[in-house]
């Protein structure tokens, strides 16, 4: 089992760029367990988001193809949220069947969406919550 601690006078966790970093590690790897052909990044994220009062939001986006080209996209949605729970703990926060599936983070402060449109293709974005730009 490894401890993490974190240190320093009022560390209120991670700043927006931290967090874009991690959100980008987390989907990534998520394509990697579900051994996603073509993965294409179509927001290569990186740039803050202002979001009000010093605070900024990171985002990022892949899409891939399923070994299988015949798998609808809630199919594919739910093969996403198993192998998720293999990348990092998200927990699912909006779920109404045919939508998206919206899974959220509290550890790292990131917001994963699960879109795939089907036919074997799978869409995943992200963002981070609204966090210190420093």
């Amino acid at each position: 089992m490894a401890l993490l601690v974190v240190s320093g006078c009022g560390d209120s966790g991670p700043t927006a760029a931290e967090a874009g970093v991690t959100l980008k590690v987390h989907i990534i790897e998520l394509m990697r367990q579900r051994h996603a052909l073509d993965v294409r990044i179509t927001d290569f994220g990186g740039r803050d988001i202002p979001c009000g009062e010093g605070k900024a939001k990171r985002s990022f986006a892949v899409v891939g193809r399923d070994t299988s080209e015949q798998t609808e996209g809630d199919s594919l949605n739910t093969l996403l949220v198993g192998s998720l729970s293999g990348v990092a703990p998200y927990r699912i926060i909006e779920d109404r069947g045919d939508a998206p599936i919206k899974l959220a983070s509290k550890a790292y402060k990131t917001v994963i969406i699960l879109e795939s449109p089907g036919r074997g293709q799978y869409a995943v974005r992200g963002e981070t919550e609204c966090l210190p730009t420093s």
